[in-house]
């Protein structure tokens, strides 16, 4: 029999499995809280985020820490993830295909361009960072691998958007799940159509609009169904990059994708093969 457990007025309260997939689901509800946006969070932060007392978070928390999964900000009561996250998503990361086979046309793409260039891939709600090759400037826009992007306007989230259903990036953005500001109906059909054109053109543009001081292009990577696999990115800081210039990083980006698709066996399904 499944061992049950009670509260001290006798209400059952489930079996000790049920009790350890709870603590499980919380626990990575807790690390993530964390993001680049906001890479330090105290407990108060972090309860009224996942719902829980701030006891039970304080909990988790101790727990996380021994693992090495956070640590505590020094001199601060604050906590921020730990290098353990590093190391658990390392075997993930080594493994990655299309990471493997895109390294070196990243470094071939800063090296043409001067700007830093990035692989991203999407988990069904956010672009994720898992590949990186820096501009050599020393002002220049970079990110930490496993950064997320949630945002309807950086670059890389529109070329996945770009190849989903419409009612498919409808339901993204009506949700909350995919920030859009001012998202109402007239700004939702502005943006389809935004999508649309960028499908055509091959590539995504974000020329400080998540930003100011950014700007960023992206081009999908295919794989052997013709389905999106990953996105290619060049991102610069905006002072580097003119209007007449994004056009022609573009097609830098466009042509790196097509080719890290090539390396994969892959092949774009708007394109005659």
């Amino acid at each position: 029999m499944a061992d049950r457990r009670t509260d001290p007025s006798g209400v059952d309260t489930g079996t000790a499995e049920n009790r350890g997939t709870s603590v499980l689901r919380n626990g990575i509800s807790v690390l993530l809280c964390f993001s680049a946006r906001e890479p330090l969070l105290g407990v108060t932060d972090i309860a009224a985020r996942v719902g829980l007392h701030k006891s039970t978070v304080s909990r988790i928390l101790a727990t996380l820490e021994q693992a090495g999964l956070v640590e505590r900000a020094a001199g601060s009561r604050r906590f921020r993830l730990g290098l353990g996250v590093i190391a658990m998503a390392g075997p993930l990361l080594a493994d990655l295909d299309v990471r493997r086979v895109a390294h070196p046309v990243l470094r071939d793409l800063t090296r043409r361009t001067g700007e830093t260039s990035a692989l991203m891939l999407w988990n069904g709600t956010e672009a994720v960072c898992v590949e990186q090759v820096p501009s050599p400037h020393e002002v220049k826009h970079t990110t930490a691998l496993g950064t997320r992007y949630d945002t309807a306007a950086s670059s890389s989230v529109r070329v996945f958007l770009a190849q989903l259903p419409g009612g498919t990036v409808r339901a993204l953005l009506t949700s909350g799940t995919l920030v859009l500001p001012g998202l109402d109906e007239t700004v939702l059909q502005a943006y389809l159509s935004q999508l649309d054109a960028m499908h055509g053109q091959g590539y995504a543009t974000n020329f400080g609009e998540t930003s100011l001081q950014e700007a960023g292009v992206a081009a999908p990577v295919f794989d052997h169904r013709g389905e999106v696999a990953a996105a290619v990115l060049t991102s610069a800081p905006r002072f580097r990059v003119s209007p007449d210039l994004l056009p022609v990083l573009g097609e830098a980006v466009r042509a790196a994708a097509d080719q890290v698709t090539r390396r994969l066996g892959g092949h774009d399904p708007d394109r005659p093969r």
